[in-house]
């Protein structure tokens, strides 16, 4: 807190000194002449930038809002390719892919989720072209024909209802124009990459116009798959984007746009952080793995980890002017198919046969808003959201053909050391089970495994208001308030595990096993047999017969001591087994007391007084609140909530539930995270923001809350998620760019961020000795994975060489200090240095050549971990993308 209260005096005492040094503004442009001279605001720091994230057209200075905005000509220019590289040149941004080229998450402010999870809804709204993008799988796209992109940070929900608690990120592409003109463009990089894209753009007649886009991105994987001799974490993409402008009358548009786009790559590739004892048993079954050594750039597979997606979507935006009132209405529908598989194991012994998932996502959005132009000193904002979307999907995880051999070596590791096959050694505990009704031959069978099946229905609706007032000529308060409902219907359909060895209660046949050790050793005595020699199953029924008495003592006594040792893992040697019962049972919901409904309404606002101080520079200070309705855990870890399910085996006589009372419980049921429940935002903010001829700042100060932050953990195979009560981040953004002579201009931008749980009891982390995700207390605990430093800066130079040529050199720098990447494990840490380069040639007859490096030192980090799957002590992990570099021909017409 000192260090950002000293920032901030610092930043109040630019704020007061800034007039002194400013110059004359210049006159501000309108929003057509903002868009069609974009290149020049790259160059140009004196130009009004006017964007619309707000629901309005306000230019930078004048918008009350921490927010970056990146012109269509920075992305151009620093071969920005996707969402993934936008962070290069954004701080408070962090993007990362992690399992699928669709699983995408965005952090703002050091908050955010959203993973390979359908039911998890970001806290990072998505908007392309005012169309909300509700999962990273509709997401993740190379970006088309761009004006902008916009990142509001902070909550944002008054405007844009659920699912913006931490932000949201804008795309805003270009409306067709009814003047000819278009682009072509290619390139060609290591890894053979190829991309190609192209748009034109033009009028059919006068009041319509059309745009035709296409892109294809193409490349090898940089990571080589040994075992299956072929590459992955490759690109191979292409998609098709049209729009349609109808313009009757100056006061009337109409945009209609229509996308499709498809992957079909081999992705993300995952390499060994930790290899923990099982790496051993994998290599004695034959299999492999590149151990620790997470930068080799190899990996070991028995099955590639294949992902095919296609997304599409059409949308339709009105816009009437009526007056002194502007009305804008958006519907959209879009849909998400994908079909992925992934050697889950991630070696080349065939562990995980198989884990084959799909997802069908419809989704369907409408929007209906009415501003106002007043010339005094009120003006208004109001409108209506409305959401509905259907999801479907299928999950199957399952054995393969090493796995029986590999679980040999892990339940007896000294025999399996000995040469005994692992399959021998599952075997032989069948056997020993046998007259306890264990079948022979069905512990870890290839094919069994979990399967499951979810539907999902999510109906939401809001409405919202903002309203400006003057108060003096300089001084206006706004006033905002959106209230939303959210109701989620989920179904788990037929889920279920069909392997038996997990449905085996070990508790139970402990005590089966112990009580008869107990009889038999009883009997054994009374015959005098010798020590060591046990009973037959003749020898015990003819004494029983013939001693009742003393056999009813000894089965007394044998009974009792079970039970009393029924949980004792000396005594009952079985219960070391359930570690490898990795497939339980799956209790299905609805049922009799879980109805599967999540039912949400929310209260949103925000209150701003903004300060224009002097023609260039203002100030605000806010007060807002956001929110994030409930999400579903759409996984196999999906689990009753402990206040209606307490575990147990039944023979331990667990305490009454409504799960048990009910008859529903299952072998093996745990309890868990159904669904986390909303997430709450508040943040107190202040910011100044100052443009000038030669350059422009922005700061910003804040304390952002989350209360029922959802926290969402990987395990490998599952979510665990949950809600922390209470969350806080404090911090200091500064962005600013500077031009020192004409041709050469600076950017420098920094995020300070102190992120703490205030409360969270109920938190999960690595264990740091067994590496397994294990229930923690993470109570004012610092958050893992939220660099308190990052850094981004940069220059552009601008010469004209000749009367027809110019010369663009750009480099690019991010930075972000080190930082935990996991809860529990504060020595394996992450630090960021990337530098990104490119150097362009224009021609005046619209030629551009250009050269270009990303993480041009290739530097090199992992993003995430995550325990290995049925590999416990080892860790797993995604690698970043190292050096990629290539030249680009692009005409413009």
């Amino acid at each position: 807190m000192k260090k950002v209260e000293l920032l901030a005096i610092s930043a109040i005492a630019l704020f007061y000194a800034g007039p002194a040094f400013a110059q004359a503004a210049p006159a501000a442009q309108t929003p057509a002449q903002a868009d069609d001279q974009a290149s020049d605001q790259a160059d140009d720091p004196s130009q009004d930038i006017v964007i619309t994230a707000t629901k309005r057209e306000t230019t930078l200075l004048d918008t009350p809002i921490a927010v970056s905005v990146t012109t269509g000509a920075t992305i151009e220019q620093a071969q920005i390719r996707d969402l993934l590289d936008l962070q290069t040149v954004i701080p408070s941004l962090r993007v990362a892919q992690l399992q699928t080229s669709a699983n995408t998450n965005f952090i703002i402010r050091g908050f955010g989720n959203g993973a390979n999870n359908a039911g998890i809804e970001p806290s990072v709204g998505v908007f392309i072209d005012g169309v909300y993008r509700s999962r990273s799988a509709a997401q993740i796209a190379d970006l088309p024909n761009l004006k902008r992109v916009e990142v509001l940070r902070g909550p944002q929900s008054t405007l844009f209802g659920k699912n913006a608690s931490a932000g949201i990120i804008s795309i805003v592409t270009a409306e067709p124009s009814f003047k000819w003109k278009g682009e072509l463009e290619g390139t060609y990089g290591n890894y053979n990459a190829l991309v190609f894209k192209g748009n034109i753009t033009g009028p059919i007649t006068d009041t319509l116009a059309f745009e035709v886009s296409g892109n294809f991105n193409k490349r090898d994987g940089y990571v080589r798959d040994v075992a299956l001799n072929q590459n992955a974490s490759n690109r191979d993409r292409y998609g098709f984007r049209t729009q349609l402008l109808f313009q009757p009358s100056s006061k009337a548009k109409f945009r209609l746009i229509g996308d499709f786009d498809q992957i079909d790559e081999v992705c993300c590739a995952v390499i060994n952080v930790v290899n923990g004892p099982t790496g051993g048993i994998v290599r004695a079954i034959g299999g492999n793995l590149d151990a620790a050594n997470p930068f080799s750039g190899r990996i070991f597979s028995n099955l590639p980890s294949t992902n095919n997606i296609k997304n599409y979507g059409v949308s339709l935006q009105s816009d009437y002017s009526l007056g002194q009132f502007s009305i804008t209405s958006i519907n959209a529908y879009r849909e998400v198919q994908s079909t992925t598989n992934q050697d889950s194991d991630f070696t080349s012994a065939d562990l995980i046969g198989s884990n084959l998932a799909t997802q069908r996502i419809g989704t369907y959005t409408s929007e209906f808003r009415i501003s106002s132009d007043f010339d005094g000193r009120f003006n208004f904002l109001a409108g209506a959201y409305y959401f509905r979307e259907n999801i479907r999907t299928t999950d199957d995880l399952t054995f393969g053909r090493d796995f029986r051999s590999y679980a040999g070596g892990l339940i007896n590791p000294a025999l399996f050391a000995r040469g005994v096959p692992g399959s021998t050694i599952v075997a032989g505990l069948e056997a020993s089970l046998a007259p306890f009704g264990v079948q022979p031959g069905s512990a870890f069978q290839q094919g069994r495994g979990v399967f499951d099946r979810f539907r999902y229905s999510n109906t939401a609706y809001s409405f919202f208001g903002s309203a400006d007032f003057k108060l003096t000529e300089r001084l206006i308060f706004t006033g905002g308030v959106n209230y939303t409902n959210d109701r989620k219907q989920v179904s788990s359909l037929d889920t279920f595990s069909n392997d038996t060895f997990s449905a085996l209660d070990f508790v139970a046949l402990g005590r089966a096993v112990i009580t008869q050790g107990g009889i038999s050793s009883g009997v054994g005595q009374a015959l005098g047999l010798p020590a060591g020699t046990s009973p037959t199953a003749a020898q015990i029924g003819a004494f029983a017969a013939a001693q009742p008495v003393i056999f009813g003592q000894i089965q007394a006594g044998a009974t009792a001591f079970a039970a009393a040792n029924q949980t004792n893992p000396a005594v009952n040697t079985l219960l070391g087994l359930r570690a490898f019962q990795f497939l339980p049972p799956f209790l299905n919901f609805p049922n009799a007391v879980e109805d599967g409904r999540t039912r949400d309404s929310n209260v949103s606002y925000s209150l701003r007084l903004a300060y224009k101080a002097t023609d260039n520079i203002s100030g605000y200070l806010t007060y807002g609140t956001g929110f994030k309705a409930s999400s579903f855990n759409l996984s196999r870890d999906s689990r009753p909530l402990a206040a209606d399910f307490i575990p147990g085996s039944p023979v331990t006589n667990p305490a009454p539930s409504a799960i048990r009372t009910a008859g529903l419980a299952l072998p093996n049921l745990t309890a868990g995270s159904r669904f986390a429940g909303p997430e709450r935002a508040r943040v107190i903010e202040g910011g100044i923001k100052g443009q000038f001829a030669r350059g422009a700042f922005n700061i910003a100060a804040f304390q952002q809350r989350l209360t029922g932050f959802q926290s969402n953990i990987f395990t490998g195979t599952g979510f665990i998620l949950g809600n922390a009560p209470s969350e806080t981040v404090v911090g200091l953004e500064f962005d600013g760019n500077y031009r020192i002579i004409n041709p050469l201009t600076l950017n420098f931008a920094l995020t300070y961020l102190d992120a703490k749980y205030d409360s969270f009891p109920g938190g999960s982390a690595i264990n740091p000795t067994t590496l397994g995700v294990v229930p923690t207390d993470l109570t004012g605990r610092t958050v893992a994975g939220i660099a308190p430093v990052s850094i981004s800066g940069g220059a552009t130079y601008t010469r004209d060489l000749t009367g027809n040529l110019k010369l663009l050199l750009r480099g690019d720098y991010q930075y972000e200090s080190s930082t935990p990447i996991a809860e529990g494990l504060p020595n394996l840490t992450r630090t960021v240095n990337s530098l990104n380069l490119s150097a362009t040639l224009e021609f005046d007859n619209g030629l551009e050549l250009s050269g270009w490096a990303r993480n041009a030192t290739n530097a090199r980090y992992i993003s995430t971990v995550f325990p290995s799957v049925a590999q416990a002590g080892s860790l797993s992990s995604y690698p970043n993308q190292p050096a990629t570099y290539g030249g680009t021909i692009r005409f413009k017409f």
